[in-house]
């Protein structure tokens, strides 16, 4: 009988390398698998590369990561915010390494990464100096900025329900960058509300497929008092 899913968070996460390219779901808070970083953080793995809409908030999740010392490089979007003083320190401090990425260009990337698209050309960031060692092509009367596919080692991502097969749905907005980044990396790892029986979620309502998950856990959402 075929089932990923494994008994806990320890489980989820064993195995993780040192020098790990770890792709993160989430957009700011929603969709971010804190528990699974939580349990990646205990688990020990350092040198690490993220790649991630943003660089955290605060002092938990992406943020505690980066605190406890794991991390190498930062690929995102977003680094700075008002609450982004565990990144802006290690940034500031030369500990830590930024690779800066227009966020639709970002999930083309990781969506390349998935799909074997070996790069694509984007009229984002043409002039600027985020283009600079890139190529640069003209295409008919404009410039375009050759892109390479981004691929992960691992990714972490939080979805809404998910069977012991590792299809997967997701609520809302916490859906972001959950779906591309499961096919964007060899071990894909997803913590789930709540784990159905085969058949009870609805095919046409299924976004992540099982071919792209490896491991299940279920973390319940937590009930406020």
């Amino acid at each position: 009988m075929i089932s990923k899913i494994v008994p806990d968070l320890q489980a989820a996460v064993a195995g993780i390398q040192d020098g790990s390219v770890v792709l993160l779901g989430g957009f700011g808070g929603a969709g971010q698998p804190n528990e699974l970083i939580d349990a990646l953080i205990e688990q020990g793995a350092r040198d690490l590369t993220i790649v991630s809409n943003n660089a955290g908030a605060g002092t938990t999740g992406i943020a505690a990561l980066l605190a406890a010392g794991q991390v190498r490089k930062i690929i995102c979007s977003f680094p700075r915010q008002a609450d982004s003083q565990v990144f802006d320190g290690l940034y500031r401090a030369g500990k830590l390494e930024l690779e800066l990425v227009p966020q639709g260009t970002l999930a083309e990337r990781i969506r390349a990464g998935g799909a074997g698209i070996g790069g694509f050309y984007t009229r984002t960031a043409v002039g600027t100096p985020l283009a600079q060692g890139k190529e640069v092509r003209r295409l008919g009367d404009d410039e375009y900025v050759l892109e390479l596919p981004i691929m992960g080692d691992v990714a972490l991502i939080k979805a809404y329900k998910g069977d012991r097969w590792g299809n997967l749905t997701y609520r809302k907005t916490a859906r972001n960058f959950g779906p591309v980044m499961a096919t964007a990396a060899k071990l894909t790892i997803a913590q789930v509300t709540e784990i159905v029986e085969l058949g009870a979620l609805d095919p046409e309502a299924v976004v992540t497929p099982s071919l792209y998950v490896k491991r299940v856990v279920c973390v319940p959402a937590k009930v406020k008092p």
